[in-house]
Formats: structure tokens, sequence, C-alpha cells
């Protein structure tokens, strides 16, 4: 998404992704994602699949292109498997950003937007979240403690080291497809979010949709997140790219999300009535690292 509205505003795109979570036939250059971000732009984009993990890889599209700015979206971002796996969370997230900003620095690109998450407040105090709010101190899960630890890694070389500028955007709840229905949300097996998993059992592709947890302290007991639709949280990063490449300097921390809170049952209701078919879904219990409520100011 970020891809085809940035080739349609005419900046050169450089791609760098290790697929781990992508459609890709192996005779295929590029990801199926790709392919259609480039029908929708009509402009063509460089692709390298290269791991983060794996510096030394990392530097050819540095020496082989003139970058001017970094877009830092690569994690892993399951709150549940991050608490089966925090090792291969931290790892990845963390030394994978550490990789990173060291060959951005050799080649003097030190601008970048970086993906982080509302999962940083950990389990709020009260609602609705500002940028204002504590980070890190509540953090229930790896995948939100990694997020805040590349934050204060990255505000610490901002402090330091002048000639950085980095925005970081919380990203609450991701939703939705490109209005050309051409590109939407449909990650490799069972889905961790709750959109693409009611889409799946819409389709018969899964038989229901497991509601973890039905006894939090909400209007209706099942959680409750800020929902933003994809198109509009990449008119967020062209905006902090616009800022960034006229001057603005430091670390800088924006919210994106709608202000607005929705249960779990209340997405689930709307999809049933919008899509004129009957979700299935089994209330079971709570996972790990989950809480009740979180929305932004």
């Amino acid at each position: 998404h970020a891809c085809v509205q940035l080739l349609e505003i005419g900046y050169n795109v450089v791609v760098i992704d290790n697929c781990r979570n992508c459609h890709k036939d192996d005779h295929v250059p590029h990801p199926e994602s790709l392919i259609r971000a480039q029908i929708i732009a009509g402009r063509k984009l460089k692709f390298y699949q290269i791991d983060l993990l794996n510096q030394e890889e990392l530097e050819k599209p540095f020496k082989e292109h003139k970058i001017n700015c970094v877009l830092h979206f690569a994690a892993l971002k399951s709150i549940n498997e991050s608490c089966c796996k925090p090792l291969e969370y931290y790892r990845n997230n963390i030394t994978g950003t550490m990789n990173l900003l060291e060959v951005m620095e050799k080649y003097n690109c030190t601008i970048m937007i970086y993906s982080s998450s509302a999962t940083v407040y950990g389990d709020p105090q009260r609602l609705p979240l500002t940028e204002e709010e504590v980070t890190g101190l509540g953090c229930t899960n790896p995948y939100g403690k990694s997020k805040h630890v590349v934050e204060e890694i990255i505000k610490d070389l901002c402090r330091y080291i002048k000639k950085w500028r980095v925005i970081a955007l919380r990203y609450f709840n991701p939703v939705g497809a490109h209005p050309s229905g051409s590109m939407g949300e449909d990650p490799t097996g069972i889905p961790n979010n709750l959109m693409p998993y009611i889409a799946q059992v819409a389709v018969g592709k899964l038989e229901k949709v497991s509601v973890f947890g039905g006894n939090y302290d909400t209007k209706d007991g099942t959680g409750v997140r800020d929902y933003i639709h994809i198109v509009d949280l990449i008119e967020g990063h062209i905006r902090a790219l616009e800022v960034l490449l006229q001057g603005k300097s430091g670390f800088n921390v924006y919210n994106l999300g709608t202000g607005k809170g929705y249960s779990v049952l209340e997405v689930i209701k709307c999809f049933s009535e919008v899509a004129q078919t009957q979700i299935n879904y089994e209330i079971v219990g709570r996972r790990p690292g989950d809480i009740a409520a979180c929305y932004c100011d």
C-alpha cells in the first residue's frame, strides 16, 4: 500500500523484504503484492529479497541506489506468537533494526519513518491514548516490548547524533483493502488479525471466528480496538515523509488511529450486515498478551 501511494506521487521506490509472510512464486522475481502494487500505480519499483538479519546482503541496495529515506515496516507482528517465541521476536525486530540503522549510517542515509505500535503503551491506565502517555512500563507481550526497545534506541540515536531525523508512527489496528479490490490483507496461514479472519469465515475457508475473551470490562465483554483503514494509515506515512524531507529534526512520535474503539462483536455484526452473510463465532479463552481496550485521542 505504501508502494502504491509513493509511486503514484512520483517517488522512486526500492523494496527490501524477506518474503516470510507473503505470496510469492519461486519462478517470479516479485511477490504477488508488489506485482499488483506496480499495476495499480502504473510504475515500476526495484525489489530485493533480503533478510534484515543478513547485514552484508543488506548493503547491496544502498550500494546500488542513493537512498534518501527509509520506511521501516519489517517486523514480526503477532502478539500471541510473540508470547510463544520471544527470542525470535527480539532477534528479528531489534537486531534486524540495528543492522538496518548501521547500514543506513554507513551510506549516509539518516532519515527514517519507523512502524511502531500502540502496544508500546501496554495496558492503558486511561483512554483515549495520547502520545504523552508513558510507554514500555506496562508492555504485556514481547512484540510490544520489542517495538518499545527500538523506539528507545532510535530516540537515543536522534538525541546524540543530530543528523538523524526519525518519525515513529504508532499504529493502532490497520484494516481494509485498496479501493481497487485487488490488494488486501491475505496472510499466509491462519490470520492473527480479526478482519482477514472474519473474511475467511465469510467465504467458507474457515468455520468460525474464535473471539478471544468475552469477559473484559468493555461494553459487550469483548476486546475494543481502534481500526484504521490501511489507505489512511499510509496517508499518515506520506505526511511524515513530507515533513522529514522538509527538514523536521530529531525524534518525533505520532499515533495513527481514528479515535474510536469498536468491539470484536461490533466488527463481526457490521461485517455480517454489509456482506449479507452469517458470520459464525465462538467466544473462547483470552489470549496471552491481550488487553481489554485500546484507542487513541
